[in-house]
């Protein structure tokens, strides 16, 4: 039976988004090959995580251990390369986030398993994986293919695919206890820090007003901060406003900053690199004004004005305003 590994991400005792994500892609790739989904959890003892992930998948792979509740590459690797060479499945998706990037590529020299990274899309074509990346600043697509293989190891960007409610569990939980050989890790979370934390809540905002390096100048800000304030909106950014230090970096969505999911997300002088798209892969409607309309954020919103932000802003608040 063809077999879907999904390696399951998890922070502080909650799933990670991305997880939701690649079982949900997982699930549509079964369907289409006849297989079987596998989520892949190595945890702490206590992490209550099982039910949530059973019920969408139809096999669960758990290992636990006090050393597992917070990621551990060194273990990581160990374990999952002789579950790996245990199951052989045909496809393994891991999350392209910090956790991933560290764990995936040993994962890949460990096993002999061919690696893609950063996929957007992923398709079996003739029994072999083919997926979709970004090039050149996500300017241009490249479609990859994969050489014959005993199985393959992909990371998913956050965000390319939805986190649905899918129903293929109860899932069958097969136990798995850490070797007794398993050599000691060389270094140990001790606790996560979130560095993005303020006042202001981006991820709870239904409607967001963001800006970018199109916004210009700093003094510019408080323009846009009126809008926001007119439509009852919050004021978020992308990270080139955070690194010149315009905004707090509770203000920032992407992959470093912070995943959002508004019902409304204005995206004002953004040009939309990939890490900024992956932070707003959950939003409702999608609005980008920006001068280069071969700016990548066009590719990812519902409707696109290529003009200047602030003639666009000015006209916003006089029909606010009335």
């Amino acid at each position: 039976m063809t077999d879907i590994f999904v390696v399951i991400e998890h922070r502080l005792g909650e799933l990670r988004e991305i997880s939701l994500q690649m079982l949900t892609k997982a699930d549509e790739l079964g369907r289409k090959l006849s297989g079987r989904v596998t989520a892949v959890l190595l945890a702490g003892p206590e992490d209550g995580l099982d039910d949530e992930i059973a019920a969408r998948a139809d096999r669960l792979i758990v290992c636990r251990h006090d050393r597992l509740r917070n990621y551990d590459s060194d273990w990581s690797k160990e374990l999952l390369s002789r579950i790996i060479a245990d199951h052989q499945p045909f496809l393994t998706l891991i999350g392209h986030t910090p956790w991933g990037l560290d764990l995936a590529p040993a994962l890949a020299v460990k096993t002999g398993r061919p690696l893609a990274t950063d996929c957007l899309e992923i398709t079996v074509t003739d029994g072999r994986p083919e997926v979709i990346r970004q090039i050149y600043g996500g300017k241009m697509f490249s479609r990859i293919a994969f050489q014959e293989a005993p199985g393959y190891l992909i990371t998913v960007r956050p965000g390319a695919f939805p986190a649905e409610q899918i129903q293929r569990g109860p899932a069958e939980v097969v136990k798995v206890e850490v070797p007794a050989d398993l050599a000691q890790s060389r270094r140990e979370v001790i606790e996560y820090v979130d560095s993005s934390a303020g006042e202001v809540d981006i991820t709870q905002a239904e409607l967001l007003v963001s800006i970018g390096r199109g916004v210009g100048d700093e003094e510019n800000i408080p323009l846009v901060r009126e809008l926001a304030d007119l439509m009852g909106g919050t004021l978020s950014c992308s990270r080139p406003v955070v690194d010149k230090h315009w905004l707090p970096k509770a203000h920032q969505v992407g992959t470093s900053g912070k995943s959002v999911k508004p019902k409304v997300y204005l995206a004002l002088g953004i040009s939309g690199a990939f890490q900024h798209l992956a932070g707003i892969g959950g939003a409702g409607l999608v609005l980008a004004v920006n001068k280069d309309e071969k700016a990548p954020i066009f590719r990812a919103a519902d409707y696109g004005a290529v003009a200047d932000l602030f003639e666009v802003v000015e006209a916003l608040k006089e029909q606010l305003k009335g």
